[in-house]
């Protein structure tokens, strides 16, 4: 199997697993604990907090370990909301299910949403964003990165624009995050949300970033510990694993991303050269190489997909969130597509498994399985 589905997860790294399972051995105490066990789980989980902040040009203490991104999200949004009054929400229609499904719930509960439009690339406008603030607009939450598309939103530029207005800035960079700079610094946000499986380390982990000047209050207050975001006892050793993971991802991202730019070129190249129509989804310059949207017209991106594994390429209809439904790509609907036009869409994301000799393999396997469709087509159009 080619894998070709980096931007739904991630396989562990060798780095990463090690330290996992040394911790989880010789570390096992709880950190909270007082006794020497607790002290030595809580000197890692302190020297964690620190190496994923110095990823994020951040302080130690300003990271929050979570479950995960859906979790982060979840926390991070609720806690940031009661740092300021008002009931109006900012947005966009292309958020992940994990902020989407916050912000339904959060309108069951009398917040009212304004949700951005974008353009055909995914890009959001600071004029509208500006246009759609109100008195009591408390929030906006946008990505980082579309992890459909690869659109990378100029998340410095809306956060300057929610600066002069006072308002709060939550972004999902899980996409971003290990792909591109994020420095919370430069980026004008309040809080961002980050997910270890992602990066080749473990699932069940991930961090929030909170702006140390906001007045934020977590969900479940405890009054001993009013400014820890989550209560529980820290999984260490999947913490340990996670900034291992940051740490050599950060560490040769620069290296990494101009290996994949060059595969992903060559690869759509020779995508190009094929005899069937082909529409390759992406802004032109504003995108990260690691995801590649494509369209071929009058095949439905589910049966491509399907078709796909059984030929040995481990391809996506899009974010994970979305699999199984049956309805169109909403990014897709999203930037003005029509309802079968988002149906067709298919997501091929890289990583550090694929290299240039898999290229002629996958295109091979995809001609053929075209060819094989539009063979089809055509036979019962000229039957017909």
């Amino acid at each position: 199997m080619i894998y070709l589905d980096h931007a739904a997860t991630t396989p562990i790294s060798d780095g990463a697993l090690e330290v996992y399972t040394k911790v989880a051995k010789q570390y096992y105490g709880n950190a909270s604990s007082l006794h020497d066990e607790g002290s030595a789980a809580k000197q890692i989980l302190e020297a964690s907090a620190k190496t994923i902040a110095s990823t994020l040009n951040a302080r130690s203490r300003d990271i929050y370990f979570t479950s995960g991104a859906t979790e982060s999200n979840f926390l991070a949004i609720y806690s940031l909301l009661a740092a300021k009054k008002g009931k109006h929400i900012i947005t966009t229609p292309l958020e992940h299910s994990s902020v989407w499904n916050v912000f339904l719930k959060l309108q069951k509960e009398g917040y009212e949403l304004t949700f951005l439009s974008v353009d055909e690339f995914g890009a959001v406008s600071p004029k509208e964003l500006e246009q759609a603030l109100r008195d009591d607009t408390v929030l906006a939450s946008i990505q980082h990165v579309n992890s459909e598309t690869g659109t990378i939103q100029d998340i410095a530029k809306l956060g300057g624009v929610l600066r002069e207005h006072k308002v709060i800035l939550h972004s999902d960079c899980v996409q971003s995050y290990g792909r591109i700079p994020v420095d919370v610094q430069r980026l004008n946000v309040d809080a961002i949300s980050v997910s270890s499986h992602k990066i080749y380390g473990p699932k069940g982990v991930g961090a929030v970033w909170v702006n140390p000047e906001i007045d934020w209050k977590p969900m479940l207050p405890d009054p001993e510990t009013p400014k820890k975001l989550k209560q529980g006892t820290s999984d260490v050793p999947s913490i340990a694993a996670f900034a291992t993971a940051a740490k050599e991802i950060t560490q040769r991202r620069e290296e990494e991303q101009e290996r994949i730019w060059n595969f992903r070129t060559k690869l759509v190249a020779e995508i190009l050269k094929m005899d069937f129509e082909v529409e390759v989804e992406e802004h032109p310059d504003q995108k990260i190489p690691n995801i590649l949207g494509l369209r071929f017209p009058g095949m439905e991106g589910q049966f491509l997909m399907l078709e796909c594994n059984q030929a040995g390429l481990a391809i996506s209809t899009g974010s994970a969130c979305q699999v199984g439904s049956d309805q169109p790509n909403k990014t897709m609907m999203a930037i003005g597509k029509s309802e079968q036009e988002a149906r067709e869409f298919v997501r091929l994301s890289f990583g550090k498994e694929n290299n240039e000799k898999q290229i002629s393999e996958i295109i091979e396997k995809m001609n053929s399985i075209l060819q094989r469709h539009f063979d089809k087509v055509n036979h019962y159009r000229t039957k017909g």
